[in-house]
């Protein structure tokens, strides 16, 4: 198949949907599918490679450097390179469903009559926002936007239970799937041993004799920079290191205890994660984000929301959850200090549970295992509109929702 992936940014932009677009990309690749990945220019596209090729679509970034909020909007230019690119597609894979890159690929679907399959990364409305009403634009944008597309996709793929708890209400044309996003087990492993582990504290200026509690994210308000904050603040002892970059500086904080660790991504952020004891994602509203899942490989404990802890019931023996109660932040800061100093304390063998959470992260998060049932819904998605097709060719009228059994069914009923 030729797939058009189409996602709001490529993975040099750093972010959790767009490296999953990118490792995706590679993992259809290796299956023999032709891949055009689809995203904004506001950083640069990967290098083309054996049967990928990414196109930098024209867009606008301003919502982002202005507020933070990562939704880059296609110019005229960028609209003409959707259309043209999704028309050359034999189906379409879609990253979420909330940005206008996404409505545009759904409508040249539409109008091309081409089989489209959306991947349904976060819940953006379930993040409680100081801006009261950036929080209901969030709202309208879910509710007209979101929710139809993917009330009208030919299938579904969720990256977690939360999001397909919270996604219930919708009236799918074809039962939704839960597909786990890859980790490359290459690149996030264990640290070889302790001599390996002090030896990348010593290449990254970490203190050998001191606690190091890691997180990687954007630094924005949904991601929980502000408990963060707390979290240092009552911990001096606790070395925070913070991997990423966005409109918060947490240099600006004035903590010894913070050091930030910017342009860090894949290869050169894995030993980042080795050199640390536990990982920590204060957030919510976000599925089952990638770096949970890269932290569990490198053999961390993870200490996260509980929403986050229930996006995979098959980790939660490796996460350990924190009520998320945004009335006060306090308590959660509390409760996190208390959960890392729980997992700081455990005397059993460090290295041992380190290389049983890579296990589970390798038998659980295989790139080729997710790139496989993607497939097989793109190709589930693409055979129910051959059925419709020919269902009109015979002269016969198609319901939208009918499934690929039921269109074999009408096919015959028009033939006799």
């Amino acid at each position: 198949m030729k797939i058009a992936i189409v996602s709001h940014y490529f993975e040099s932009h750093r972010g959790g949907i767009e490296i999953v677009a990118g490792g995706l990309m590679r993992a259809l690749a290796r299956l023999g599918h032709k891949i055009v990945w689809l995203a904004c220019d506001a950083t640069p596209p990967p290098a083309a490679a054996d049967n990928c090729t990414a196109i930098a679509v024209p867009a606008t970034n301003l919502l982002e450097d202005r507020i933070g909020l990562p939704v880059p909007i296609p110019t005229p230019a960028g609209v003409v390179h959707l259309l043209r690119c999704v028309q050359q597609a034999d189906c379409v894979l879609m990253h979420d469903a909330f940005y206008p890159t996404s409505l545009v690929a759904f409508l040249a679907a539409r109008l091309w009559r081409k089989p489209i399959v959306i991947a349904a990364h976060a819940r953006p409305a379930a993040v409680p926002q100081h801006n009261h009403w950036l929080h209901l634009a969030i709202r309208l944008v879910e509710n007209l936007v979101a929710r139809p597309l993917m009330a009208r996709a030919d299938g579904l793929a969720f990256v977690g239970e939360m999001t397909a708890t919270y996604f219930a209400t919708v009236r799918f044309r074809a039962p939704p799937a839960v597909i786990f996003n890859g980790v490359d087990t290459d690149v996030f492993r264990t640290a070889a041993d302790y001599a390996a582990r002090a030896a990348l504290r010593t290449r990254l200026d970490l203190p050998p004799d001191r606690a190091v509690v890691l997180f990687v994210g954007r630094f924005v308000p949904l991601k929980g920079l502000h408990l963060l904050q707390r979290m240092a603040q009552r911990r001096p002892d606790i070395l925070w290191a913070l991997a990423g970059w966005g409109l918060i500086d947490p240099n600006a904080w004035g903590l010894k205890n913070v050091r930030v660790f910017s342009g860090l991504s894949g290869a050169s952020l894995a030993p980042l994660y080795q050199a640390s004891d536990v990982f920590v994602l204060p957030s919510v509203g976000e599925g089952y984000p990638l770096v949970i899942q890269e932290a569990l490989a490198c053999g961390l404990p993870v200490v996260c929301g509980d929403e986050t802890a229930r996006a995979d019931p098959a980790a939660r023996a490796f996460l350990t959850p924190v009520a998320m109660n945004f009335d006060d932040p306090d308590a959660i800061a509390t409760d996190f200090c208390a959960a890392i100093d729980g997992l700081l304390a455990d005397s059993g063998d460090r290295v041992a549970m380190a290389a049983a959470r890579f296990r589970f992260a390798a038998e659980r998060y295989s790139w080729d295992a997710c790139a496989t049932q993607y497939a097989t819904l793109l190709e589930a998605a693409k055979a129910r509109w051959v059925g419709k097709r020919r269902i009109a060719a015979a002269g016969c009228d198609v319901l939208p929702s009918v499934s690929a059994s039921r269109s074999a069914a009408r096919i015959e009923r028009c033939q006799r």
